[in-house]
């Protein structure tokens, strides 16, 4: 099991960026800031659709890679689990207390289907995806080996254009080959439409669903026509969970992003045309930033720079602040057009990171503010699980 972390043995500046009870203020910086409430209202909010609509909800862990947000959108929002796309991530959340996990992504190299096959061993469920005959063989092998059981999802191409198979008939092959091999279970389909997430365009992301929903469809039904079930047809993301949530033919929703938001996502609409960061969720997660130095007129300077932060998806935009803007970034200094000068040496700055993946694993802490006062630190415990 993860070795407990005993927060008194770490010094403030150095171990970790914020002590208990210390105020939002004295925070060092540059550090990931989670606003709670904002956290538990978006966990709750979606674990109350989930619900509703009669849908489980497996909780991407690739996002936060933290086990403590795991097992609170587990209490809170009544997740089902966690997906994530690496063996060595899925170590993490199994060795942490999470129940049933998916590897959503298709396990090749010997050395990782053989640390796959063990994890059933930590009490997890433990299911991967599969889009290759010749996969099967090795999972079963490994499994065998072990006296464990593995699970595998057949992955279908349903608009991504990355792992997957692509027509019915390979669905079929490959779950009656799993159905077939000892050590291995059948466990139904993966179908994740990543390619439109971040279509800005509610009816366009509608469109693109549309076509997924059909080609899962056929999948599923021919299967069953064969006599095999699906437990699980997953998929979904924030940009389109409620499509897949009300199709009739998905039936475990796979969001991330929508507990903490970003910049990229923040600018996609809903139905009525808003940007889903003002109504539909919350941003609940920050890069904390200080000016370091104001010596010219019109720019700041703040410590957040490439070193704390992703901009794959665009530059961070600045919380509550529409009289600066973050503008260009180094290494370590990002540049803040102020051009009226109202900021000044050492004011904070809370930046929506551009995309909340990536920049979450450039850092070791999350601080958990609540009104001001820092509440908990949490360690982002599958950092640098690449493996």
């Amino acid at each position: 099991m993860n070795k407990a972390i005993n927060l008194s043995d770490l010094e403030v500046g150095y171990d970790i960026p914020a002590s208990i009870g210390m105020d939002e203020a004295d925070i060092s910086t540059p550090s990931l800031v989670l606003d709670l409430d904002a956290l538990e209202r978006n966990i709750k909010k979606m674990g109350d659709w989930a619900k509703e609509h009669g849908m489980r909800h497996r909780v991407h862990g690739k996002m936060h890679k933290s086990v403590d947000v795991a097992l609170l959108q587990e209490s809170l929002g009544g997740s089902c689990g966690v997906c994530c796309q690496k063996v060595s991530e899925a170590e993490v959340f199994a060795r942490g207390g999470i129940k049933d996990v998916l590897v959503s992504n298709q396990v090749r190299q010997p050395e990782k289907i053989d640390r796959l096959a063990r994890l059933p061993k930590l009490g997890a469920r433990t299911i991967c995806c599969v889009d290759d005959l010749a996969n099967v063989a090795d999972l079963s092998e490994a499994a065998v080996r072990h006296g464990t059981q593995i699970e595998c999802l057949v992955e279908i191409d349903c608009g991504a254009g990355r792992c997957g198979v692509t027509t019915t008939p390979a669905v079929v092959e490959i779950a009656k080959a799993i159905d077939a091999a000892e050590g291995l279970k059948f466990a139904g389909i993966q179908a994740y439409q990543g390619a439109m997430q971040h279509m800005d365009s509610y009816e366009d992301r509608k469109a693109k669903i549309a076509l997924a929903v059909a080609q899962v469809k056929d999948a599923v039904d021919t299967l069953k026509a064969d006599g095999i079930e699906c437990d699980i047809v997953g998929g979904g993301g924030t940009g389109s969970y409620y499509f897949e949530g009300t199709s009739g033919v998905y039936n475990e929703l796979q969001c991330g992003s929508y507990a903490f938001m970003d910049a990229d996502y923040g600018r996609i609409l809903d139905k009525d045309g808003n940007r889903i960061d003002q109504g539909e969720w919350e941003n609940a997660l920050f890069i904390l930033t200080s000016v370091m130095s104001h010596a010219k007129a019109d720019k700041a300077i703040v410590d957040a720079g490439l070193k704390a932060q992703s901009v794959d998806s665009g530059l961070p935009t600045i919380f509550g602040r529409t009289d600066v803007q973050y503008v260009k970034c180094s290494d370590e200094h990002g540049v803040v057009a102020d051009p009226n000068g109202v900021l000044k040496v050492n004011d904070k700055l809370k930046l929506v990171p551009g995309h909340c993946d990536p920049t979450c694993n450039v850092h070791d802490w999350y601080v958990g503010v609540r009104n001001g006062k820092v509440e908990t630190l949490w360690p982002v415990s599958a950092r640098g699980k690449a493996y």
